[in-house]
């Protein structure tokens, strides 16, 4: 992951891959997750999303990873919590306040004993932010260290050779190499991304249930 593309774009406030708003597929689809309050579900490189908000409001505790501390400073400011910071590892803060707790840091150094016993993830910005050439490494460490929790998956599709990512391409076939062999795969949800992608590239976004098996 190179962490100083990320840091810059937080730096230069340069983060058009934020949303102003929560995610309309959370919204619809976070009941298939099936859980319970008190619930403790994963957010891996969540930045300030308004998602975490939301999941908050409905009694989850959420716990994520980010690269940047920016971000997770921003997050805690939007919030309006003031949270505790602790170094937790070699180059990991963790950013801890009641029923949130964030580590700032690469995800590939966060350990299943440090991100603790999770329900459930929800990647709507993790998978398509990674290269083709990182994403299998990352599906294999989140099955790891979340212990082949069962996920909320969402995904864009696009011609790449029109853009560069990020956010990049991922395909049905992509997560069925990634998660095939762990998970029961099924599209929730395919839609046009509304006004297309940096220019108006087409593409569809869509929303997966992964579910153990």
């Amino acid at each position: 992951m190179d962490a100083q593309f990320w840091n810059m774009k937080w730096q230069k406030n340069q983060i058009g891959f934020h949303l102003s708003a929560v995610n309309p597929l959370l919204v619809k689809y976070f009941p298939v997750l099936g859980l319970q309050e008190g619930a403790r579900v994963f957010v891996p490189l969540c930045g300030k999303t308004l998602d975490i908000h939301w999941l908050l409001q409905r009694g989850i505790n959420v716990v994520g990873v980010e690269l940047s501390q920016i971000a997770v400073e921003q997050l805690f400011s939007e919030l309006g919590i003031t949270p505790q910071i602790s170094h937790i590892a070699p180059n990991m803060l963790c950013f801890q306040a009641e029923n949130v707790n964030i580590f700032v840091g690469d995800i590939f150094t966060l350990s299943r004993k440090l991100l603790g016993n999770v329900q459930a993830i929800y990647d709507r910005a993790a998978l398509v932010a990674l290269p083709p050439a990182m994403r299998a490494t990352y599906a294999e460490h989140l099955l790891d260290i979340s212990s082949k929790a069962k996920q909320l998956l969402v995904t864009l599709e696009y011609d790449q050779t029109c853009i560069a990512g990020p956010p990049f391409s991922v395909t049905q076939q992509d997560i069925q190499q990634y998660y095939g062999a762990e998970y029961a795969i099924r599209c929730l949800e395919n839609t046009s991304f509304s006004g297309g992608l940096k220019g108006g590239t087409p593409a569809t976004e869509s929303v997966w249930s992964l579910q153990p098996e």
